[in-house]
């Protein structure tokens, strides 16, 4: 028996599940002391809710999936409004190295997927999807490259292979950032813990935030910048839908959120340095916030946790070493390379959204951090782009030069 839920169905759904998350976090003790993301945790108590209907009672319950997909485009078009070119210089040398650090774990991730498919006697491209191709790319690279491997190299159920891979990459990448950096920051004594009263009631900082900062701080907006940063949302998704269709089939083709992240880039710079518009970036902020926290409820939400049930015995043997190779990286490179102080640990638990989920998870992920430990800045400028953009230009180009090879 399907059950189909509607947009509003969706939408109010999505706010209760949240609504748990919070009261779970604040609640149980272990959620908190780990910086467990409230969407993630709430997200994850309804994918369990449905996973026993469809196994309990042959229930299956469907979300919405336009909403949601309309949640993430307003998420990453809130990234690419944000990034001024200013914000993208003080990122400076600190956003190359972490580049770097992400950039070589995509290459070992995947030489670690494909070494252990082959002792297993699999394809080696089905290590490749259990690699960059679900951990770092997500669903939606998931999918797309799923269709490619089945009708082209004849890997059967690489779709379903990778959505399951992709899940559990969400789940464990969504729960596994906190604890990395809880440890890491205990362990170096890098940060003590702020009072919550102290969380929400001083202001942020003006003109030295970075988008996703301070979810928690109250921002003071009129109905007109809502208007007009509603238009610019509006003008940079219907831009994003009309090239995803134009570039259909073309050497330029991009993911719809990459055309919705570039084209808010673009008009942010041109508005600001070419005719000295200032944007109204605490209006963007709480969009970009309320759309993150909604999407990545939906997105866990509608998990169906019984494709994880079924993967086979050396599959998960790979994706829990994928898990265990992520945390000994951070541990003995990241975090050190990146100067083994706090904003360290904090990009530590990005790198798990990042390289083990999904941007929003990322983001997710330092914002629990943040929200117990204090701000970092330097994370909440770097994670943003490093996750929504350069990153899947990275990874598309290293999936396609390892096919190459096969």
């Amino acid at each position: 028996m399907n059950f189909d839920i509607d947009i509003f169905g969706t939408i109010v759904v999505a706010v209760f599940v949240l609504f748990i998350g919070y009261f779970l976090v604040n609640k149980v003790s272990l959620l908190k002391r780990y910086n467990m993301p409230e969407p993630v945790i709430g997200g994850l108590v309804a994918a369990i809710v449905t996973y026993f209907l469809f196994t309990k009672f042959d229930i299956t319950v469907n979300f919405n999936a336009d909403i949601q997909r309309s949640f993430m485009l307003v998420f990453f078009t809130s990234v690419g409004l944000s990034a001024s070119l200013s914000k993208l210089k003080e990122g400076g040398k600190t956003l190359i190295v972490f580049m770097f650090c992400v950039i070589v774990f995509v290459l070992l991730q995947n030489a670690l997927g494909i070494s252990l498919a082959t002792a297993l006697g699999l394809d080696p491209l089905i290590g490749l999807i259990t690699g960059s191709v679900t951990l770092t790319g997500g669903h939606g690279t998931a999918s797309a490259w799923g269709s490619i491997f089945e009708n082209e190299y004849g890997i059967q159920g690489a779709v379903v292979l990778g959505m399951a891979s992709a899940t559990f990459g969400l789940v464990v990448g969504g729960m596994m950032g906190g604890p990395v950096a809880k440890f890491l920051i205990r362990r170096y004594q890098l940060a003590e813990e702020i009072a919550t009263t102290q969380q929400r009631t001083e202001a942020p900082p003006a003109n030295e935030t970075a988008p996703f900062e301070y979810p928690e701080k109250t921002r003071l907006i009129t109905a007109d910048d809502a208007v007009k940063t509603l238009g610019m949302f509006a003008l940079c998704i219907f831009f994003a839908n009309f090239m995803t269709d134009f570039a259909k089939g073309h050497w330029f083709e991009l993911p719809t959120f990459v055309w919705a992240l570039g084209c808010g880039v673009f008009l942010r710079n041109t508005l600001e340095y070419v005719f000295n518009i200032k944007l109204f970036d605490r209006c963007i902020d709480v969009f970009g916030n309320a759309s993150l926290a909604l999407f990545l409820s939906m997105a866990l939400m509608s998990l169906q946790l019984w494709q994880l049930a079924g993967l086979a015995g050396p599959l998960v043997i790979i994706l829990i070493a994928q898990t265990l190779f992520l945390a000994l990286y951070l541990f003995f490179v990241t975090f050190k390379i990146m100067g083994k102080n706090y904003d360290a640990a904090v990009l530590c638990a990005g790198q798990c959204g990042v390289n083990l989920g999904a941007t929003p998870t990322a983001i997710a992920n330092i914002q629990a951090v943040t929200n117990t430990y204090g701000p970092s800045h330097k994370a909440f400028l770097i994670i943003p782009l490093t996750g929504a953009f350069f990153v899947d230009i990275i990874n598309a180009l290293v999936i396609q030069t390892i096919i190459n090879f096969f």
